[in-house]
């Protein structure tokens, strides 16, 4: 019996969820692919199919593109095991690659779903002004080398909140599938040299996020006017929007659920009671 597996007549299957963090650079994004276990989901299902003796799916609140990373992921997976969730998070740790780590776990209700229970998620992309970057910080952030102009990127970002059509703004659009998607904010941080775009929203597109960095960088280096982006959300159009940032820039930083299910904490997520 693998360890962790559950006894002839135990019936010990719950849901469980992960809080993870993970360096995306070396990985396919986080989604399993046929003939390619090199993504964040194909390591996590891969020790836990160590761990209790079959396969275990995985389901993650958001899918990241290869390279991107995350400081707030959440999954969940129904598990068959004695063990509990602070032994499955150590076994975890314990087997996982360096660069993923999971920082807590939860049981949650049984019917919690990581992705459809989301309610909002933030990223954050880093952008360095610097002609270079530090050393050490360079595999995640995006050295642009020249200084933006924050003030119009800033003038730019508002018309980007609220509901409307991001067409333009994502890759491998389909016509069965809506664009509209609502964004809660769209700040501009400067940090020194560094510059931050967090954005918060009810869903994202895909690349949504590298488009919309990649088209207010443009207004900050004086390439298109501040007030186009209003222009761009009507028109739907790929092709009139700006460059896809690249990857190495975003983080998945938070997931936000209904706060019945867990409360905020100052060191992440913190689950509570769900009474649901």
């Amino acid at each position: 019996m693998a360890i962790g597996q559950k006894g002839q007549n135990a019936e010990m299957k719950r849901n469980i969820s992960f809080l993870l963090e993970y360096d995306g650079s070396r990985y396919d994004g986080w989604q399993r692919q046929a003939g390619n276990d090199n993504t964040i989901q194909g390591k996590l299902e891969r020790v836990l199919e160590k761990m209790t003796g079959t396969f275990q799916e995985v389901d993650g609140s958001g899918r990241t593109d290869a390279g991107v990373h995350a400081k707030g992921q959440v999954a969940n997976v129904h598990l068959d095991t004695e063990m509990t969730k602070e032994e499955v998070c150590t076994y975890l740790n314990q087997y996982l690659p360096e660069d993923i780590r999971v920082l807590q776990t939860a049981i949650v209700p049984d019917r919690f779903h990581s992705r459809l229970w989301a309610r909002e998620k933030t990223y954050g992309y880093w952008i360095d002004m610097a002609q270079k970057s530090p050393v050490f910080q360079r595999k995640y952030i995006y050295t642009l080398g020249e200084r933006l102009d924050v003030e119009a990127m800033r003038q730019a970002a508002k018309a980007l909140c609220g509901t409307h059509d991001f067409g333009s703004f994502c890759t491998g659009k389909s016509k069965k599938k809506s664009t509209v998607r609502t964004l809660r904010s769209v700040e501009i941080i400067p940090h020194g040299t560094l510059l931050e775009v967090r954005v918060t929203g009810d869903g994202f597109l895909h690349n949504m996020v590298r488009i919309l960095t990649g088209t207010l960088v443009e207004v900050g280096q004086g390439k298109r006017e501040a007030d186009s982006m209003g222009q761009l959300l009507k028109e739907s159009d790929r092709r009139k929007a700006g460059f896809t940032a690249p990857a190495r820039g975003l983080f998945l930083m938070e997931v936000v659920y209904d706060k019945k299910v867990f409360d905020q904490g100052t060191d992440g997520i913190v689950w509570g009671p769900a009474e649901l």
